[in-house]
């Protein structure tokens, strides 16, 4: 049963006959009713249902992450739309039970906003060190572009992630890891956001290299990277808030319930 809310002129929410109503974004649209489906367990079918699962489960883990990352692309739907319809379309790749995401093609953000180009990681007690080249002045990259970092395990499929790790001039930023993945498998990503928070670069997978610190080195080393990474961010009040989260995927997703594609 459909509901009128606003009158004979106004928008409905529900089913009436073929069409459904609903209202999205404080307007109301409708659409045909989905066809049943005669046989919905066709091997193309399956496939897809995989796809979509591989794709939806790598991002429910880093969902307040993508808020930010996809922010530029919520005017006709939700950064989490916006980054399934990618991922779906370049990062799922394989086929029947091999179906996986190619961690290298994945972007946990996407924007107008300049990326960097030359970066690395490294993994030393317990803490993932980013490293990139300052490239401010290129196209419309900023000295005060701010880092986001992201590390997701793949293991645990589990992520942490610090949305206002550093300044893009700093060239480096620290993140610290839960003790209990030093023997995990990670993928570490870095992305930047404009000041006033209106652009997010692409993100980039970067390549990580382990260090292995001696015991009777492990306090001086600690307190060097303590000091070397204080710094005064600048005043960014239309911008997120800092962040270091740790996302499972014991944690069921809040608000998305349907989706649609696109890239």
């Amino acid at each position: 049963m459909g509901i009128i809310n606003q009158g004979i002129l106004g928008g409905f929410s529900g089913k009436v006959g073929p069409i459904v109503g609903f209202r999205w974004k404080s307007n109301y649209y409708i659409r045909a009713r989905a066809a049943k489906v005669s046989n919905p367990r066709t091997p193309k079918q399956q496939e897809q249902r995989g796809k979509f699962a591989t794709a939806f489960s790598f991002l429910k883990a880093i969902k307040p992450f993508i808020r930010i990352g996809y922010k530029e692309f919520t005017q006709e739907k939700s950064a989490f739309n916006s980054a399934m319809s990618y991922t779906l379309k370049r990062a799922v790749t394989g086929s029947g039970k091999e179906i996986k995401i190619d961690f290298d093609r994945a972007l946990v953000s996407m924007g107008t906003l300049m990326p960097i180009f030359e970066g690395a990681a490294t993994v030393s007690n317990h803490q993932m060190t980013f490293n990139w080249k300052d490239n401010s002045g290129m196209g419309n990259a900023e000295r005060t572009d701010i880092a986001m970092v992201l590390v997701y395990n793949k293991d645990r499929e589990a992520a942490v992630y610090d949305t206002e790790a550093a300044l893009r001039s700093d060239c480096h930023a620290g993140l610290q890891l839960p003790e209990d993945w030093q023997d995990d498998e990670l993928v570490a990503y870095l992305s930047f956001c404009s000041t006033d928070g209106n652009c997010v670069a692409n993100s980039i997978c970067l390549p990580i290299s382990v260090i292995e610190i001696p015991e009777e080195e492990i306090d001086v080393q600690t307190e060097s990277i303590d000091t070397t990474h204080k710094r005064i961010l600048p005043d960014k009040r239309t911008v997120h808030q800092s962040r270091i989260t740790v996302h499972s995927l014991s944690a069921p997703p809040n608000e998305i319930r349907t989706y649609r594609c696109e890239t």
